[in-house]
């Protein structure tokens, strides 16, 4: 019987949540969005969880969008554009639930936290990263920019100069990068990662929750008021895109190099 493409454990008041791709290093794919809205929904609902961890199976957290669903309806520009424009809604629908739950979410990253994946990172309220986990904001490699909530994020959390540089350039940093930034709170060795995360969240677990409810309410408020219109111009942007000679130059390159991965070699 094949594994649940999203685990989902709750113990001593900590719900974990394990993207268990690692084929694809965890790509979001429709099927997995599915599985991670529903683990959401049941944390969520969860008097008895206060915490959420969210985290990726095979040592990473997630490379981003699956391509090979993107591509699944071949490359006319009509086909890609519907396509493209169904899977951005689908990875701002987590965006919005990772925010919308008022519980403290944690999201533990080791190595590749690429794309949405770390867009999705960038939305929990906490982030601990191993030494071994590399970011990117690989979208400009492909033509398109970036989704779940990416260019807002960053600007609200490190401000327009570098929201430009790490977009328009698409570098890839370290996690010490991040931490220079602020944009990740700990880093620690691969080893200690586990511990490190389940500390914090046991640390959270014991703390008032009525009162980190309002304080994301209010942080919501304050801070992410307008992420419900950068997400509604992504799937704008990321349709017409769609229909560029960038992005399917982009992306056939770019599954000439990762094709072993999507057919699971």
């Amino acid at each position: 019987m094949s594994q649940a493409l999203v685990e989902y454990q709750a113990e001593n008041h900590i719900a974990t949540i394990t993207m268990n791709d690692p084929k694809t290093l965890n790509a979001f794919s429709t099927v997995l969005k599915d599985a991670m809205m529903a683990a959401l929904t049941k944390a969520d609902e969860d008097e008895q969880v206060r915490v959420i961890v969210l985290q990726g199976a095979g040592n990473n957290f997630s490379s981003g969008g699956h391509i090979g669903e993107m591509l699944e309806n071949g490359m006319e520009s009509e086909a890609l554009s519907d396509k493209l424009n169904f899977m951005v809604s689908e990875v701002a629908e987590i965006s919005l639930k990772l925010r919308n739950i008022h519980k403290p979410i944690i999201a533990k990253l080791e190595g590749a936290v690429a794309g949405a994946g770390m867009n999705l990172a960038l939305t929990c309220d906490f982030r601990i990263a191993a030494e071994n986990a590399k970011f990117v904001q690989a979208f400009v490699n492909i033509g398109l920019i970036p989704d779940a909530g990416g260019i807002y994020l960053l600007n609200q959390l490190i401000g327009v100069a570098k929201t430009n540089e790490m977009v328009m350039l698409g570098d890839k940093l370290k996690a010490e990068d991040m931490a220079r930034l602020n944009l990740v709170n700990d880093v620690v060795s691969n080893d200690e990662l586990d511990a490190s995360v389940l500390a914090l969240a046991t640390r959270l677990s014991n703390l008032p929750g009525k009162a980190l409810a309002s304080m994301k309410h209010m942080i919501n408020t304050h801070a992410y008021m307008g992420l419900n219109e950068a997400l509604d111009m992504e799937v704008e942007q990321q349709t017409m895109l769609a229909k560029t000679d960038d992005f399917k130059e982009g992306i056939t390159a770019f599954m000439e190099k990762r094709k072993p991965v999507y057919q699971g070699k």
